[in-house]
């Protein structure tokens, strides 16, 4: 929920068939990410010592599967720790920056619109390159970078306020940096995690990091908009010092060596952008989970760019209820993380995945119908129903991007298929904006709402409706170490 799929502007859930899919959140600030085959998890052998993993030491494999994840992995939990923190800060941003924008400096709806586009800009701008550095260079250092320079952005807005010079253009300008700084920290977290963890036990840690993002969202949200009616909006981004800082501190902490990337060969950036393009346009999985997230990032993004002003304008609640109410929402998120593997064991992994990405969804065309006392259950029940719908499938569909990606390949693959699909979140958001101003808001919303459904289509008509699971084997690499042309039976 928007992926993702950010946020420091990355997905508290990163889109479809790359490292991000479709949005869902308050400012499209969860991103749908893809995963799969979370079926029967297979026992992994033990590690000992010496591994690479530090902090992974097991007696026997029944042990591995008796103790959780977060107990017996230290590393994983500091990372989880860290990314929980940051989730929280992140939402409480997202609801911030438009609040601030609404309340405080009376911005139009397209200025809202303009305000959500600028967090996702930089995908279409520098994603590509950033995927082949994230490829050629250490993850964790980059993580550390990118929440360094989001924690100082977020930290003017507050003091420029402090000293009454805050302006719209502030905020343009704090919302597309920091997105820069999420491009690069998304990018090399999805290609960090799978070094992290085996693959046995990246399913769990998948349902892990996204039920506890969409729970540091829910009360990121509830406090953000608890401090925006006591205290104003703009100390809302206050959250963001303590939480970022921690994150940093966590992260600074994992123990896991990174295997070494200085004598892999460098070719020309252009050729290694090229690399990953075709990975996304020869299979068809990939291909098909890109298309699907770029359209649902759109309308998604276009609705919950609207989202603040429909709630506060049309409405007509107050600033502190617009987080409650996002919140209550968005405790679909963890009943979706909580059964999206139990969902697909049963299901299979391609049959979970259009149900939860197509049905569970379609209710936000109930969102428009909102109105003040009971009528506030329309959103409450299309907010649930996308954001259980939309995590699940983020934690199908890493898992299964993690495991069938070549590992060499997993930066540049997220990163161009993040382009496509965080690069339509702009879009949306500018597109939500215009008919927002020249329609009016609830029409607007309709037109946003009724395209999630519309969207799931392209999943329906993929290969995905004629088989149970999605692949399990690793992708090939041919003999130039290229990725090899693969053809989809059925």
């Amino acid at each position: 929920m928007t992926s993702t799929a950010s946020t420091e502007s990355h997905p508290a859930e990163p889109v479809a068939g790359s490292a991000a899919g479709p949005v869902v959140g308050p400012a499209a600030k969860a991103v749908t990410e893809h995963a799969a085959e979370p079926v029967a998890e297979p026992v992994a052998e033990p590690v000992t010592a010496g591994s690479r993993r530090p902090g992974y030491v097991v007696a026997d494999p029944t042990a591995r599967r008796r103790a959780g994840l977060l107990r017996r992995h230290r590393d994983f939990r500091m990372l989880w720790i860290g990314e929980t923190a940051n989730k929280y800060g992140s939402a409480v941003t997202g609801l911030a920056l438009p609040l601030i924008a609404v309340s405080t400096l009376h911005a139009s709806t397209f200025q809202v619109g303009l305000l959500g586009a600028a967090g996702w800009l930089p995908w279409l701008l520098i994603g590509l390159p950033a995927g082949v550095w994230v490829d050629r260079l250490r993850a964790r250092p980059i993580m550390l970078t990118a929440t360094a320079i989001s924690l100082v952005l977020y930290a003017t807005v507050p003091l420029a306020a402090l000293a009454g010079t805050l302006t719209l253009w502030h905020l343009l300008a704090v919302a597309l940096l920091a997105g820069a700084a999420g491009v690069f920290f998304q990018t090399a977290y999805t290609a960090y995690l799978p070094q992290l963890l085996d693959p046995a036990d990246q399913p769990e840690g998948n349902a892990k990091l996204h039920g506890s993002a969409s729970a540091a969202g829910i009360v990121g949200l509830g406090s953000g908009g608890l401090i925006a009616q006591l205290a104003g909006p703009v100390n809302g981004l206050l959250a963001n010092t303590a939480t970022f800082l921690l994150s940093l501190w966590c992260t600074a902490r994992i123990g896991h060596h990174e295997t070494g990337r200085a004598d892999r060969p460098r070719r020309a950036l252009r050729k290694e952008i090229g690399e990953g393009l075709r990975l996304l346009g020869s299979d068809v999985w990939f291909r098909t989970f890109t298309l699907f997230g770029a359209a649902s990032n759109l309308v998604l993004t276009g609705y919950q760019s609207l989202l603040v002003v429909f709630l506060i304008r049309e409405v007509g609640i107050a600033e502190g209820t617009v987080g409650l109410l996002v919140g209550l929402a968005s405790t679909g998120g963890i009943v979706g993380a909580a059964f999206a593997r139990r969902i697909a064991a049963r299901l299979g992994t391609s049959r979970a995945m259009l149900m939860l990405e197509l049905f569970l969804p379609a209710l936000t065309v109930l969102i428009p119908l909102t109105g003040r006392g009971l009528g506030l259950a329309w959103y409450l029940i299309g907010g649930f129903g996308a954001s259980a719908g939309v995590v699940a499938g983020n934690v199908i569909k890493s898992t299964f991007q993690q495991r069938y990606c070549p590992p060499e390949l997993l930066g540049r693959l997220s990163a161009s298929g993040a382009v496509l699909n965080f690069g339509s979140i702009p879009l949306g958001a500018v597109l939500a904006g215009f008919l927002g101003t020249e329609l009016g808001v609830r029409p607007a919303m309709w037109l946003m709402t009724i395209g999630v459904p519309l969207a799931a289509l392209i999943l329906w008509c993929s290969p995905m409706r004629r088989v149970r699971e999605l692949p399990t084997e690793r992708r090939p690499l041919d003999t130039a170490g290229q990725p090899a042309t693969l053809v989809c039976a059925g």
